[in-house]
């Protein structure tokens, strides 16, 4: 089985080589690895002076951690995709782990491991909402952001279907295609942490983007223009809709921004009048019946 790593990285020196060779360490060695360098300004372009046979170091002017994925989506020449993020690592066994597990669930396209969560150098253990999924879980993922990229493994049909990483969020791009993913398909779990997601620093988007909260109520609204859901996931998407725009509102109004509260609790009532409007039928075809559980966060 080939398989394409893809690591974006933005002036993430400190980490990325470290990232990298956890990669390179795998027991089972991917066929290639893509890192992706979105125009950092600090030492990355020295550590992959070096030209290699197995990695392929892309530079690229700064557009944000999608576009940086999407680049390595594009590059790579292998049908299964794995992600690792610059600041994470892999544990030498993932990769094989992984190649097995979809041997043995040739129905699935998207799977991930467990984790290992440090924050700051101290271990977290995952709260019972943290649960990571199994088999169709859409209505979990729309609660919050229940699969890693460092952690997930993707076939390239998939990317295909649902298209990639939306470039024009700033933040929760994964929680935005987990959503287009999750309403097709089942997302597997190899129930073994391969990964150690290193959060608490300074330069992660959870850290340095404010009102998180509003790309994923963007992206549901988005999830529901597209037509593609089914009666069932549309009066989820729709009730989490309106769950995340009552407490975004209801802080837009405690700092005084009543405008920004009044437009955000209008829109579950306004999107459903708009789609009415325009009577677009909701998927017939029912998902399978479900294996679901529950999240993750370093961050």
């Amino acid at each position: 089985m080939m398989i394409s790593v893809i690591i974006p990285t933005f002036n993430r020196a400190a980490f990325v080589r470290e990232a990298l060779d956890s990669v390179l360490a795998q027991t089972c060695l991917p066929w290639e690895v893509i890192v992706v360098d979105d125009g950092s300004t600090d030492e990355t372009a020295e550590i992959f002076s070096v030209e290699s046979e197995r990695v392929r170091y892309v530079r690229q002017d700064h557009a944000g951690v999608s576009a940086a994925r999407n680049q390595g989506i594009r590059l790579a020449r292998s049908d299964w995709l794995a992600f690792l993020d610059s600041d994470d690592v892999w544990l030498p066994a993932k990769l094989a782990a992984q190649t097995l597990f979809v041997a043995e669930n040739p129905h699935l396209r998207v799977f991930q491991t467990e984790e290992i969560w440090l924050r700051n150098g101290r271990r977290l253990n995952p709260k019972k909402c943290h649960i990571k999924p199994n088999g169709y879980c859409f209505d979990r993922l729309l609660e919050r952001c229940l699969v890693s990229p460092s952690a997930v493994m993707i076939h390239r049909s998939v990317f295909d279907l649902v298209g990639g990483f939306d470039e024009s969020l700033p933040a929760c791009e994964d929680y935005d295609l987990w959503l287009r993913i999750g309403c097709r398909y089942p997302i597997g779990l190899l129930n073994r942490p391969l990964v150690v997601k290193r959060g608490g620093h300074a330069d992660q988007l959870s850290s340095t983007v404010p009102t998180l909260d509003l790309y994923r109520i963007q992206a549901i609204e988005k999830l529901l223009r597209s037509g593609i859901l089914s009666e069932e996931q549309r009066a989820a998407a729709f009730g989490e809709l309106a769950r995340k725009c009552a407490i975004f509102g209801d802080g837009c109004r405690k700092r005084g921004n009543g405008a920004a509260a009044s437009a955000v609790l209008a829109l579950p009532e306004t999107l459903a009048r708009e789609l009415r409007a325009l009577s677009w039928p909701a998927r017939k075809e029912e998902p399978p019946p479900r294996e679901c559980l529950d999240e993750n966060p370093a961050n």
